[in-house]
């Protein structure tokens, strides 16, 4: 199979967010002149087409003419398993499966079900914003625990400063894993080192892996619960197709929880919202693609791996500027903080010289500050020609 990743597919006035909605967004924040004629490359949505297999399922559904009340088949549900168990050495009992609409809804359940307003969650900053914005929007206290910086500039833990927040009181801690925005796949000592210590202190673990399927060749993806002493640690995780295949529009997402304690509570939490599972048609695209997804993955993640060289390249020789390479995901870290500009300076002239749209550091917290997030889950032109406003905002 040859996939035509180069092909570029007008997303303009599709109720995209990406490139529609963004506009008022960044016009009342930035005080943009002309919003029309810039370029996103913010926000984590793929520019590829989906698995034609996608299609083709939602086609198949759709030739039948009633949309009634419906359910997860167990043949979806073993599609999810098998592929977890392909892919990442994951065997997932089917009982351990709760669908939900996304990921972050998800972390909100989790966190709804297992704290009370008043009660700490613990976070590693820089992280995706939801991890500080839904706890705090459930009254729960968000305690920044920034990672540290290694020689390589990627990110790495402190378990000293984790666990001295441990001690006072955390009742839940957020893990993402791969990490977003730094791209860092966790290792396997890392991760032992976070169970023991929620472990130790108590501290139900909620494991955000949505990218663990876009991971770069030289590293590999280690599920949290498969992690030597896992088994003895409160863990829920969070999984999805949505990054790996661009299908945030279906909504979909599980829940996987294993321990049984765990997963009635959430039941429990789940029956009382009236919440359900997945609509017939993202069922049937999910278990197309988890069935038939790896060879469009895999050419998907050779593809940006090929644009973040180009990107590596260009960028790393704009004076002050450095590429962060990721092990994983799509998206890369940018750090801009030896340009001497601010953060309103540098996002000014990204939007109003090169008319070029940027995740701002702070966006994930204090900890960000200094550094952009740019989305290369594009066509190799877009990327170019990002490249090239870059450049031009700098000049």
């Amino acid at each position: 199979m040859t996939i035509n990743f180069d092909e570029i597919y007008e997303r303009r006035n599709t109720n995209s967010l990406k490139w529609d909605k963004f506009k008022d967004r960044y016009r009342a924040k930035y005080n943009v002149e002309d919003a029309d004629n810039v370029l996103p490359m913010w926000v984590a949505d793929m520019d590829f087409a989906v698995p034609q297999v996608v299609i083709d399922a939602i086609k198949e559904r759709l030739n039948h003419p009633i949309f009634g009340y419906s359910y997860i088949s167990d043949d979806c549900k073993e599609a999810i398993r098998q592929w977890y168990k392909r892919r990442h050495n994951w065997d997932i009992s089917k009982e351990a499966l709760l669908f939900h609409s996304g990921v972050v809804p998800a972390i909100a359940t989790v966190l709804e079900t297992f704290t009370e307003p008043g009660d700490k969650v613990c976070i590693s900053t820089p992280v995706y914003p939801p991890f500080f914005n839904i706890p705090k929007g459930l009254k729960r206290k968000v305690v920044e625990c920034n990672l540290a910086e290694s020689k390589e500039n990627i990110y790495e833990y402190d378990f000293e400063k984790l666990e001295e927040e441990f001690k006072n009181g955390v009742k839940a801690y957020i893990l993402c894993s791969p990490h977003n925005p730094g791209g860092v796949v966790w290792s396997e000592e890392t991760l032992k080192k976070l169970i023991q210590l929620c472990i130790k202190y108590d501290v139900l673990l909620i494991s955000d892996e949505i990218h663990a399927d876009i991971v770069f060749d030289g590293y590999k993806h280690i599920p949290t619960m498969t992690v030597e002493g896992a088994d003895q640690a409160k863990i829920v995780a969070c999984i999805a197709p949505t990054k790996t295949f661009n299908l945030a529009g279906l909504h979909a997402a599980i829940i996987v929880a294993e321990n049984e304690k765990l997963r009635k509570k959430l039941i429990q939490n789940k029956n009382a919202h009236g919440l359900d599972d997945w609509n017939a048609l993202a069922a049937a695209g999910v278990q197309a693609v988890y069935e038939k997804g790896d060879e469009w993955l895999d050419e998907m993640i050779q593809y940006v791996d090929k644009n973040i060289d180009y990107l590596e390249k260009e960028l790393n020789q704009i004076d002050g500027v450095r590429v962060i390479r990721p092990h994983a995901t799509y998206l890369v870290w940018i750090d801009y903080r030896g340009t001497g500009l601010s953060e309103k300076e540098m996002m000014d002239r990204l939007l109003n010289k090169g008319k070029l749209a940027l995740e701002p550091g702070t966006k994930y917290s204090e900890a960000g500050r200094g550094f952009l997030r740019m989305n290369l889950a594009c066509p190799f032109a877009t990327v170019k020609e990002g490249v090239e406003r870059f450049k031009k905002a700098l000049l």
